[in-house]
């Protein structure tokens, strides 16, 4: 969102980047007071409690204050940067509506001709997923400046929403052209329900349209006793909803070993106060409603793994992995995958409001990760149909992801079962929490020599400890035990991959 000032001094609003959230978090600023700054260019980065957003500038100029520093949670609609525009060119968009921020338009320049041929703009993408295509139009008389910051605004609103809802550039392929009535590719973003991220998850639970209920609290925010009345009046049963997991969860980190920064120690204190906001917060609700939910049951079961060891040297040869990392945790990946094709009932959902187990056809791995951000849970997209080179390609890239902090929204929903390898922190075991939505999660310890019984001879073995929880409310114990059975057996003995595949 931005505004312009008698002074040619351009404020730029911080827009709601997500769902109708409230609030972000600025991480940092790629620019300082006295830079310039184009069309486009990324000038911070900013954490809701989904993921971080990079915000590009709409518009040239000089930045004349930073209104707030590192760190400080910001409302959405207040003004974050002013940037002078009077001296090397106009503001490519001087004004937008509230919540949104203004995308490219042309450079002010003299008034050109109706003949005159629009240049591209040349503008390179700044989101991920989201592109700008160039492209050749008449210039006719200009707009007046609110007129161009509408069309803008709307526009760079369903760019950032694509961007976080995974679309690309399958919802926003083209910057706006100017043109007597532009098209808006999104609906106005002032139609967006205002909700925090528990509620929205409540309603998505419950089958619960926000946009038709009438909020009650503060600032028009949908409170989750608004969402109950809904369904307390609603005349017909709630459709089908498969709840919608958290975007973060599990409280055992594991494939990315970078971890968060804590916070610097005063020296002398006795405390230290850290704020929980952004990621860690929303890590704290989803364990709080996932403990006090699902009711958790845990298995272990203790496996010899030389032969699965074996099996990863031998990959690291092979010409079908040449650039591709083998290791334990993609066979353990696909040992899970394969005891679920055996056991397909373990990959269910419950659906609270419907009182209905929701049979998953699909398997999307979800890979807890401790990121520089906190926990997140990416997952690999129907993973039960990857060959395993191709799972080996997709978990370098939500691993190499994830360490880098770039774990888009899209990727952290819909997961059906998790991983949560623990075994890169030498820890031999845990009782992993569930992830909200999911019916199962498996905790992976160390791999170690251990002292091991094998042909009636103690020798030192490769040694793993696996453990499985598991919702009861849907999967039984004869169920839960059958799939760390295969799992532990496929390990054991790796070509079952084969035979059981």
């Amino acid at each position: 969102m931005t505004t312009m000032t008698d002074t040619a001094l351009a404020e730029f609003k911080m827009p709601d980047v997500g769902e109708g959230l409230t609030e972000a978090e600025i991480l940092k600023w790629f620019v300082a007071p006295g830079d310039t700054v184009t069309d486009g260019q990324v000038v911070c980065e900013v954490e809701t409690a989904k993921a971080a957003v990079e915000l590009p500038i709409p518009f040239n100029g000089v930045v004349s204050e930073l209104r707030f520093p590192e760190g400080t949670t910001v409302d959405v609609g207040q003004v974050i940067i002013a940037v002078d525009v009077s001296g090397g060119g106009a503001p490519a968009a001087p004004a937008a509506p509230a919540q949104t921020a203004a995308a490219p338009v042309e450079d002010a320049a003299p008034e050109p001709a109706p003949e005159e041929e629009a240049a591209p703009t040349g503008r390179q993408p700044v989101l991920v997923g989201y592109g700008v295509a160039e492209s050749s139009t008449k210039r006719r008389a200009r707009k007046s400046a609110q007129d161009q910051a509408d069309a803008a605004g709307t526009y760079y609103a369903a760019a950032v929403q694509a961007e976080l809802n995974g679309s690309g550039t399958a919802a926003v392929s083209a910057a706006p052209a100017e043109s007597a009535a532009p098209s808006a590719p999104s609906a106005p973003a002032g139609a967006r329900p205002l909700a925090k991220p528990p509620v929205r998850k409540l309603a998505k639970d419950l089958g619960v349209d926000l946009t038709a209920i009438i909020p009650s609290g503060a600032d028009g925010i949908i409170t989750r006793e608004d969402v109950h009345a809904a369904v307390a009046a609603a005349a017909a049963p709630a459709p089908v909803s498969t709840p919608a997991p958290a975007p973060v969860s599990a409280p055992e980190p594991v494939a990315a070993e970078a971890t968060a920064p804590a916070a610097a120690p005063v020296a002398g204190a006795r405390e230290t106060r850290v704020p929980v906001k952004g990621v860690r917060k929303v890590i704290a609700q989803a364990m709080v409603g996932s403990a006090f939910t699902a009711p958790h049951v845990t298995e272990f079961v203790t496996v010899d793994v030389t032969r699965t060891m074996k099996l990863v040297d031998e990959l690291k040869q092979d010409k079908a992995f040449a650039g591709l990392r083998a290791n334990p945790l993609l066979l353990i990946s696909k040992a899970l995958l394969v005891a679920i094709r055996r056991n397909p009932d373990i990959n269910a959902a419950w659906d609270e409001a419907n009182q209905e187990i929701v049979q998953k056809h699909y398997v999307n791995l979800g890979i807890a990760a401790a990121t520089p951000r906190g926990l997140v849970v990416p997952n690999i997209k129907d993973a039960h149909a990857k060959t395993l080179p191709e799972l080996a390609a997709s978990l370098g890239e939500l691993v190499s992801t994830a360490k880098e902090g770039k774990t888009t929204p899209a990727a952290m929903q819909g997961g059906t079962v998790t991983i949560s390898n623990v075994g890169v922190f030498g820890v031999d075991t845990g009782t992993p929490i569930l992830n909200p939505g999911e019916s199962a999660i498996l905790a992976v310890g160390t791999i170690k020599l251990q002292p091991w019984v094998h042909k009636g001879k103690v020798k030192p073995r490769q040694v793993t400890t696996l453990a499985l929880s598991f919702d009861h409310r849907l999967v039984d114990g004869e169920l839960g035990s059958k799939v760390l059975a295969d799992v532990a057996a496929i390990l054991e003995q790796p070509k079952r991959l084969i035979t059981w595949a």
